[in-house]
């Protein structure tokens, strides 16, 4: 007896997949609720804080005093805190965190990358709580130990911050920055092998090259997270206000206490401001300045990611 032979088993065209039409309104459903969702923080956030633009001006980003009781709120010191501390951290993480890229991209086998880069990768995943205790715990009398000479008043200073911030980002720099290397054909280093250059030549004139956009993003991005840190930057920075420098590029502050946008925000002072409307408006006005600078770097990042993908 013969049968005659069928293209599917019998259970399989029985069964038949569910089909999804909509995934595709889907995804675009949530992308805008996201987009929703930003948009309504930035919205809440500057509708909050109009009194303090009414009441003060552009001294509000320009003015270097803060004393909420007078009703006095400039945030210039603050901002100069952030920018110090991301300073030092991108100064101290931006080349350990490239060197390694390159090792782990082009030196190491396979095998020994990934566990490297899974190492790597849980640093990224431990609270910045924890990274802040460690820092009351060893760095802070590090730093006061190193700066002893200078005779500072404690070991809580912008460059502790600085310090610290700069080993929260290295899993950053590196893990993105590694991917961007990675992302170069390894056929041009064939050819570039083939035409008699060494590994590091290679490297520095083939490679870097190529993955520069990618390694940008990945500065940019490590600096929009030193931006925002708040935990362990409010336990180890001093939280010192009006720190405001009689020369910009003169290396004192960093031996001081200080104050970023996100350490403020982190203190008790955005408790006691909630009773008085214009004191609160000051401190969503903090907010605010904090997730423009981020939203910012950010964007500037994800357009050098379009620039590596597109190269």
């Amino acid at each position: 007896m013969f049968f005659k032979p069928t293209s599917q088993p019998p259970d399989v065209r029985r069964r038949r997949l569910p089909r999804v039409p909509h995934t595709r309104v889907f995804s675009w459903l949530c992308t805008f609720l996201v987009g929703l969702f930003l948009l309504s923080l930035v919205a809440l956030f500057g509708w909050q804080s109009l009194p303090v633009w009414r009441d003060v001006g552009p001294a509000y980003v320009t003015g270097t005093l803060w004393f909420y009781r007078q009703h006095t709120f400039g945030t210039l010191p603050m901002i100069y805190g952030s920018v110090v501390v991301s300073v030092v951290a991108l100064v101290l993480a931006v080349p350990v965190g490239v060197g390694a890229a390159i090792c782990t991209a082009e030196i190491l086998p396979p095998r020994l990358r990934l566990a490297v880069k899974i190492a790597v990768e849980l640093l990224a995943g431990i609270p910045s709580v924890v990274y802040g205790l460690l820092g009351i715990l060893f760095l802070r009398d590090w730093v006061y130990r190193l700066l002893s000479p200078w005779d500072p008043l404690s070991g809580d200073t912008l460059l502790t911050a600085g310090i610290l911030v700069g080993v929260m980002i290295l899993p950053t720099v590196l893990t993105l920055t590694d991917d961007a290397l990675r992302g170069v054909p390894a056929l041009q280093r064939q050819a570039a092998r083939g035409l008699g250059l060494t590994c590091s030549e290679t490297v520095c004139s083939v490679v870097l090259p190529q993955a520069w956009p990618g390694i940008v993003a990945a500065v940019l991005l490590a600096l929009g997270r030193s931006l925002g840190e708040m935990i362990a930057v409010f336990l180890v920075v001093g939280r010192q206000d009006n720190q405001w420098p009689a020369h910009l590029l003169s290396p004192q502050p960093l031996m001081q206490s200080g104050q970023t946008l996100a350490s403020k925000l982190g203190g008790s002072e955005t408790n006691i401001a909630y009773g008085d409307p214009l004191h609160w408006a000051a401190i969503l006005g903090l907010g605010l300045l904090l997730l423009f600078l981020v939203g910012t770097i950010t964007a500037m990042s994800f357009r050098f990611l379009r620039q590596d993908r597109h190269a």
